[in-house]
């Protein structure tokens, strides 16, 4: 117990410290500045070439998503999640020692060039991704915590990061053991997941961009309007296009639907106005026995 003890009292302190240090000492890898940067670009984007002119640069809810930024990238993890990961891992690891098993590793890759490493990462976690996604639709508890990312009434690149902070713990722990179980063995993820961001903020943004043919590959914001719609079709009761990063797996599994650009619908959800429209009341929302 004391071991857990302090591998929380230690992830409280090394959190800290790094966040202090994204803020004060910019690098090539700095996590902190590279969402600044590409937010800023995309929101330029919106600004001057926006998909719906009418809509307001700080559009509805824009301040409360901005707020979501912070909390679900930088003060989250400093509340608690950078430690319950931590002891979740150690965790699992004293779980696997009781067998005598001190490595999960099953597939080794590391002698593979970086690119394809990433590639490869890149790819099964965007598939693990886009499975959990559909399971936030289908199985109704998770839908009452996916419910806060679409009671979006407008859409804006920083609506990517408005999600209940459950979402994180569903995410990362189901994607844990497949990809721990892939030996990458390098820490340039960091690429992949600043590339997944910047896709992200490309598809929720006031753009009118659909990339072409490369649409059948990469999720876009005319594709991606269609999954926030309001109204779905009833060959889709449970949603579409739930591609986070990667659109493919949605015309693979025929769960695509872009009747037409969508510039103008309506998105939300039934019953969406009756939702809490403040950071606490929506982070108690799922929590509530009445709902």
């Amino acid at each position: 117990m004391n071991d857990y003890l302090k591998i929380i009292s230690d992830s409280f302190t090394g959190y800290f410290k790094y966040l202090v240090d994204e803020i004060t000492n910019p690098g090539w890898t700095n996590y902190f500045y590279w969402l600044l940067g590409l937010s800023l670009l995309v929101f330029t984007l919106e600004v001057v070439i926006p998909w719906r002119k009418k809509q307001s640069v700080f559009r509805k809810g824009f301040w409360l998503d901005a707020f979501y930024v912070v909390f679900n990238f930088f003060l989250f993890s400093l509340i608690g999640y950078n430690a319950l990961s931590n002891v979740g891992v150690a965790l699992f690891n004293d779980f696997l020692g009781l067998f005598g098993i001190t490595n999960i590793v099953a597939v080794e890759v590391n002698t593979l060039p970086v690119w394809a490493q990433l590639l490869l990462m890149f790819v099964i976690a965007d598939f693990i991704q886009w499975n959990v996604h559909r399971l936030l639709h289908r199985v109704p508890w998770l839908w009452k915590f996916h419910q806060i990312h679409h009671s979006v009434k407008e859409m804006g690149f920083a609506a990517q990061f408005r999600f209940h902070f459950v979402e994180t713990l569903v995410y990362k722990s189901i994607q844990y053991i497949p990809l721990a179980m892939i030996g990458f063995g390098i820490e340039q993820f960091f690429v992949v997941h600043m590339f997944a961001v910047f896709v992200g903020h490309l598809n929720h943004a006031n753009l009118d961009w659909s990339y072409g043919k490369l649409g059948y590959i990469f999720n876009n914001p005319r594709m991606h309007i269609w999954h926030h719609a309001k109204e779905l079709p009833p060959q889709h009761r449970y949603g579409m296009n739930f591609g986070l990063t990667l659109s493919i797996w949605d015309y693979l599994f025929k769960t695509a639907y872009v009747p037409h650009s969508g510039k103008d619908i309506e998105i939300g959800f039934h019953g969406d106005e009756q939702f809490p429209e403040d950071f606490a009341g929506q982070v108690k929302y799922p929590f509530s026995s009445k709902n």
